[in-house]
């Protein structure tokens, strides 16, 4: 066998560049949407942002129009600024862009394949989703209340004994121990637990490699045969990293669950309901081992991607209230005089529209998924008299949708007034949610957990917290700048604050409040 040879690489690649600009450029009596034109078979490569993509795209939509398309290295992609947009493709159209694309940096290299969120549109898909949307559907999510609350109470508590520098590792261990214990009945031992390490190595991955454009192996699948010691093959350095974890990530807690299910151990949760369902069946043992592994990766993906969003999301509200001080004054006031002197539970939500608005507006400010999940066209399409190539990667742009001008005055800012009005909240106004989740067939199938969340830790914390900047040598409060990273999840970049007792009657709340059964 030769060796191998740099030139003879270097002309496969150019091979295969020619091959794909041959390939997406059929003619067509149609004209493709308008869009940057880059160059012959590169396309808009050089324009193609890989970080902080919505910024760039918010630019091209006001220069080209709601609808943007664009090519890199023959790869098609359309943009949709607009939810008049994105339900046009996603909603009405659904049956032709509920596609994912083949995604070998995510899927062939990180081995993310157990997340059903990332597999193409099909029977696999629907099998894995339908049997998480049964223990997530808005009529069972109130089984989990008990969970919820309890963890919020534990933070209130924690909060109480640490310094400020571990009040986000504090956050993310409430929301950790809430979804672990939702999910496999596992109570963890801090962000310490390996089970919480594992979790963040998947997420980071997922983060990184789900971001559109990083990745050429992503446009060139041949490219994950390259061996990781080959020079410039950082990447695939990475990804043999998280692949390492997650070989066994989604196993390791659900292995452990069926054990304790034998000893007659286990807790309640959704790993030993589904496997007393296994348990229950009479299937053959091909059948049996396709429903375990539906059933293992059903607990695999509220574990992993069950609190990332929510940690992101409560994130972003500690930072506006740094910010908004008014804002919180009036989310407290609404809780004094609805709670009188106790901690808040889901049933009190009817009579707090201002939290609820706090709730809106902080999935609105700063999208945790600015441009969501991407989609892939299934087949040739027309629309609005243009031609959407077969394979073309739809993305909707949720960041602008949740900053359009129009909608949302002063979209910049954090205003939960605006969901307000005449004292209730206004259902007029468009809600956050119809792009903070995603859009179409696949829309977050967790959303109202991750709501439910979000709105307990919410009213739980400023029921009997102040949120303030930190104090800095000379007792003045530090300066809190916005900004977000710039990948598939969007989290607030550190920022000091304090989390302090409004009071004594508040402290002796928080150590004297009850955990629900």
């Amino acid at each position: 066998m030769e060796p191998f040879s740099p030139r003879l690489a270097l002309l496969a690649v150019l091979g295969w560049f020619f091959y794909k600009y041959l390939r997406t450029t059929k003619p067509t009596r149609l004209p493709l949407p308008p869009g940057p034109k880059g160059y012959p078979i590169i396309g808009s490569l050089f324009d193609f942002p890989t970080t902080k993509p919505w910024l760039v795209y918010d630019k091209w939509f006001k220069t080209y129009g709601d609808i943007v398309y664009l090519k890199v290295l023959g790869r098609s992609f359309l943009l949709l600024g607009t939810l008049e947009r994105v339900n046009d493709i996603f909603e009405r159209r659904s049956k032709n862009y509920s596609d994912r694309p083949r995604m070998p940096m995510l899927l062939e290299n990180i081995g993310l394949g157990f997340l059903f969120v990332l597999l193409p549109y099909g029977s696999s898909w629907r099998r894995q989703r339908r049997a998480f949307h049964n223990f997530f559907h808005p009529n069972v999510v109130d089984t989990y209340y008990p969970i919820q609350v309890n963890a919020a109470r534990r933070f209130l508590r924690n909060i109480l004994v640490s310094s400020p520098e571990r009040h986000v590792e504090l956050m993310h261990t409430a929301l950790a121990e809430t979804i672990m214990e939702v999910s496999y009945g596992i109570k963890i031992k801090g962000l310490d637990d390996p089970y919480v390490k594992d979790a963040e190595s998947v997420l980071e991955g997922l983060a990184d490699g789900g971001t559109p454009g990083r990745y050429l192996v992503d446009v060139f699948p041949f490219m994950k045969h390259i061996p990781a010691w080959f020079p410039g093959a950082g990447w695939k350095r990475k990804a043999n990293a998280w692949q390492d974890v997650n070989r066994y990530v989604a196993r390791k807690p659900f292995e452990l669950v069926k054990e304790q299910m034998k000893v007659g151990t286990a807790a309640p949760s959704i790993a030993a309901s589904l496997i007393q369902k296994l348990h229950d069946q009479n299937s053959p043992d091909l059948d049996r081992a396709t429903e375990e592994e539906v059933a293992m990766n059903t607990c695999a993906i509220a574990y992993i991607g069950g609190s990332d969003t929510t940690i992101a999301a409560i994130q972003t509200f500690f930072l506006a209230m740094c910010l908004y001080p008014e804002a919180q004054k009036k989310g407290q006031a609404e809780l004094d005089r609805v709670l009188k002197g106790r901690l808040p539970e889901f049933d009190d939500r009817p009579s707090l529209p201002y939290i609820i608005a706090m709730v809106k507006e902080t999935m609105r400010w700063l999208t945790v998924t600015p441009f969501g999940q991407v989609h892939m066209a299934t087949d040739d399409d027309e629309y609005e008299g243009y031609h959407i190539p077969k394979g073309t990667i739809v993305i909707g742009d949720a960041w602008r949708i949740l900053h359009d001008p129009e909608i949302y005055k002063n979209p910049d800012h954090f205003v939960p007034d605006r969901f307000i009005k005449d004292g209730k909240f206004n259902e007029e106004i468009r809600d956050p949610s119809v792009a903070a989740f995603g859009f179409g067939r696949r829309i977050c199938p967790g959303r109202y957990f991750s709501d439910n969340s979000l709105f307990i830790m919410i009213a739980s914390v400023l029921a009997v917290y102040d949120v303030k900047p930190q104090i800095d040598d000379n007792g003045r409060e530090v300066e809190i700048k916005v900004d977000v990273t710039g990948e598939l999840l969007s989290h607030p970049l550190p920022f000091s604050f304090r989390i302090i007792p409004r009071s004594k009657a508040a402290v002796y709340l928080v150590n004297s409040s009850e955990l629900l059964e």
